[in-house]
């Protein structure tokens, strides 16, 4: 019965493909990309609509003015009206973008840390997860903006010795950011590896 078993197994690694190696075994610490468990806080709806705010209002408004002044002061008048459509122009996707993208960030952004790793899911139309296993953390940081501190919110920052980047966790409660970080840098410190 063992020697039909070794059989097929050397059978079935004849038949893979050359340029597809062997499937490595998984440790039970290495992490594996998954959906991470935790939301971000609701007020996060409210500093997503605000930076987004941010953004559309000085976009609508400078064309605007411009066009209130020259129609005011009679100069260029031909160029009133195509100033007032572009700031309609302007107006209606940023419009769209204020209402809809904080509600759709705030269904896709979670968050999760776990013994083994930190894990990430962003974005709203390029959405992305990420993975971040407690080895490869370098540093751990938070930071609060002038929109965040109103609403108690922070933005958690995981630097590691990846080329795509730090994992950012934005729209935590500036407590638990603080909480968070104090875990992972115990952690990350604790957990033997050279966060390359």
């Amino acid at each position: 019965m063992e020697k039909r078993g070794e059989a097929m197994t050397a059978e079935h690694t004849a038949q893979r493909p050359p340029d597809r190696p062997a499937p490595q075994p998984r440790t039970p610490t290495q992490p594996r990309l998954r959906p991470p468990r935790h939301r971000v806080e609701r007020r996060a709806i409210a500093h997503w609509t605000l930076r987004a705010l941010a953004a559309a209002v000085p976009a609508v408004a400078l064309p605007a003015a411009a066009a209130v002044a020259l129609d005011l002061f009679g100069v260029l008048p031909w160029a009133v009206p195509w100033l007032w459509a572009a700031a309609a122009v302007i107006a209606v996707p940023a419009l769209a973008v204020t209402l809809a993208m904080p509600l759709w960030r705030y269904r896709v952004h979670r968050w999760e840390v776990t013994d083994d790793a930190v894990y990430t899911a962003s974005g709203w139309l390029w959405q992305e997860w990420r993975i971040a296993p407690m080895s490869r953390i370098q540093t751990v940081d938070t930071d609060r903006g002038p929109l965040q501190r109103p609403l108690g919110l922070s933005t958690l920052t995981v630097t590691t010795a990846s080329a795509a980047g730090p994992l950012r966790i934005d729209g935590l409660a500036a407590e638990r950011a603080a909480a968070l970080a104090r875990r992972l840098t115990e952690a990350t410190q604790a957990v033997p590896g050279d966060a390359t």
